[in-house]
């Protein structure tokens, strides 16, 4: 993953022209707006998108690839300029993307990649930085000890980049048999309820002698530390995440979460936004990387995500507004 220029020069350079024309289209493909967190990128990328001038119609699939292909088509169907979409299942989508580049409409893959298929573009986080943050945060409090790696679901991408960052950062210590990995489990989905199950048959495996959890998001941190808890060692184990969820920032306040990792979505969505803008009229896009996608090397827009902990929620999560204080410290 090579960068090109740097977020500064990115920065610089997104921004776009006039409004586009009454008519043009853009069909928003969520995987699954039941989760806070995609509620809000449907809402900034719509915001800055009509902003623009465009139309954007959104879809969301609940978590079923089916529903989310038939949905594809149907955008297809009403003669969208440009497919922006959130994979449910990144590897099963190449068929109907074919249909939608036969008849001329760009894709943009957001914040996940979508593999075996020609898209145009994909935004994002730098997501193999994203596993390394979360595996430092823990190694830094917990550098010896027994270590369970709860990976987010595998049939999206970016769990398993976060697990490529993960290893970056643990397999020293493993090779220096400073920590044991004593669990590796993906919970199907992201869902929480499947973390939880997964945590419990975990710590009755290894007689509750775990002392960090590599949890790969803040909803699969949530159903772990719910296991933790039932034995007496929420706080006492440390655990990451990724989202900055507001559930996950009180966890951290408590002391039962040690982290998470911020990706400002507020950038990701503007920056998108405007990229199917460019898309849609066939403008230049300044990309800072490629990421292969076992097709092509896509072209890629590449944010910085933040590490979180209670000694600087303050200053990013609360300062840039994506959580209130009051929210975050009074439920």
């Amino acid at each position: 993953m090579k960068k090109i220029i740097s977020i500064g020069l990115l920065a610089a350079t997104c921004a776009v022209g006039p409004a586009m024309a009454a008519g043009e289209k853009i069909g928003l493909l969520m995987s699954d707006l039941r989760l806070e967190r995609w509620q809000k990128d449907r809402d900034l990328f719509t915001e800055a998108a009509e902003a623009l001038g465009a139309k954007v119609y959104t879809q969301s699939a609940n978590g079923d690839v089916t529903t989310q292909i038939s949905q594809i088509e149907n955008m297809i169907s009403r003669g969208v300029d440009v497919l922006v979409i959130v994979p449910e299942n990144g590897e099963v989508l190449s068929n109907v993307l074919a249909e939608a580049k036969a008849e001329g409409i760009k894709v943009l893959a957001y914040d996940r990649l979508i593999k075996f298929a020609d898209i145009d573009l994909y935004v994002s986080f730098d997501n193999i930085r994203v596993g390394e943050m979360q595996a430092e945060a823990l190694l830094e409090r917990v550098p010896t000890g027994n270590y369970f790696l709860m990976g987010g679901s595998p049939t999206d991408n970016n769990a398993k980049m976060f697990r490529e960052g993960q290893m970056n950062v643990l397999q020293p210590a493993i090779d220096a048999k400073k920590i044991n990995i004593v669990g590796d489990q993906w919970a199907m989905g992201w869902s929480a309820e499947a973390a939880l199950n997964i945590m419990e048959n975990g710590l009755t495996a290894n007689n509750n002698k775990i002392d960090a959890v590599v949890a790969s998001n803040d909803a699969t941190a949530g159903g772990a530390i719910q296991a933790l808890e039932a034995q007496g060692l929420d706080g006492k184990v440390v655990i990451s995440g990724q989202d900055a969820d507001l559930a996950a920032m009180r966890r951290i306040v408590a002391g039962t979460q040690t982290m998470t990792v911020y990706k400002p979505i507020a950038s990701l969505a503007q920056t998108s936004a405007q990229m199917a803008v460019k898309l849609a009229k066939n403008e230049a896009i300044n990309v800072n990387g490629h990421v292969n996608n076992s097709t092509k090397d896509v072209d890629a827009v590449l944010l910085d995500p933040v590490a979180v902990s209670k000694e600087n929620l303050d200053s990013t999560v609360i300062a840039d507004g994506f959580h209130s204080r009051d929210d975050v410290y009074n439920p």
